[in-house]
């Protein structure tokens, strides 16, 4: 299970999520490395004591030393008994998208902060979205806000939880877009698009929903994205917009050729 964040927010519910009884997984918590482990920013901090109770203590259910409840714990499992291991895991996994949600219910209750399994930004009517992960949604917030200003119908979805993928909910936010543009600030080295890409893609698919899409490979290294180089992602779905042609649907933004 992964979730996507750039704060001690989201390390705080990842706790209460993994350990829950019905997701029992590991969860790995993924920020801009650099970017933001090393930038300067006005932060609000929770009390340590109400961090401790929101967090609480881990009781497992079933453990090696309990009582009358023998069992053994392994990384080797027999093939009578992989494919049903799989598929428990597999349940954890779904059953971590509701239990996400409703500890970040929780935690709102805390500290005012809202988190869901992404965010949508100026999504109301936009007829152009950007769907990005990590800090750069900031600076993609900025270029919509600039967009709109000049009339441009422009929205953004941010990426909070990756795994389970929300693949239901985010073709649902998008369903009334016409033009596209995925961001990936990594390679999935399949010559054709990025990981973000071929999960939006196939949520799209499966929910019968085909807006003109192009996906792009950016940031990488801690490159700059900047608004102006953002808006040019924009300028491109309005080019496609204009002459019917998708051209490159696997693009990359601000490298040398």
């Amino acid at each position: 299970m992964k979730s996507v964040g750039m704060d001690a927010a989201v390390r705080v519910q990842a706790y209460r999520i993994a350990e829950h009884k019905d997701v029992r997984l590991p969860i790995m918590i993924c920020q801009d490395g650099f970017i933001t482990s090393h930038a300067v920013e006005n932060i609000e901090l929770l009390e340590d004591d109400i961090v401790k109770t929101f967090v609480g203590e881990y009781e497992p259910e079933h453990y090696l030393l309990k009582d009358n409840e023998p069992f053994a714990v392994g990384p080797y499992a027999v093939t009578n008994y992989v494919m049903e291991a799989k598929r428990a895991q597999m349940q954890g996994l779904r059953n971590a998208k509701q239990v996400t949600l409703d500890v970040a219910k929780e935690f709102e209750q805390i500290s005012g902060r809202s988190y869901g399994l992404f965010e949508e930004y100026r999504m109301e009517d936009a007829d152009y979205a950007m769907v990005i992960i990590g800090s750069a949604a900031g600076t993609g917030k900025d270029t919509v806000d600039m967009l709109r200003k000049q009339g441009v119908r422009a929205g953004l979805l941010k990426i909070r939880l990756f795994r389970p993928f929300p693949a239901e909910e985010i073709a649902e936010a998008l369903k009334n877009v016409k033009y596209l543009a995925i961001m990936d600030r990594t390679e999935d080295y399949n010559g054709h698009c990025g990981p973000l890409g071929a999960e939006i893609k196939s949520a799209l698919y499966n929910a019968d929903l085909h807006p003109a899409t192009l996906n792009y490979c950016y940031g990488i290294g801690g490159r700059d994205v900047t608004v102006e180089s953002l808006a040019s992602v924009f300028e491109d779905l309005k080019t496609v917009e204009e002459t019917g042609l998708l051209g490159e649907t696997y693009r990359y933004l601000s490298v040398r050729e």
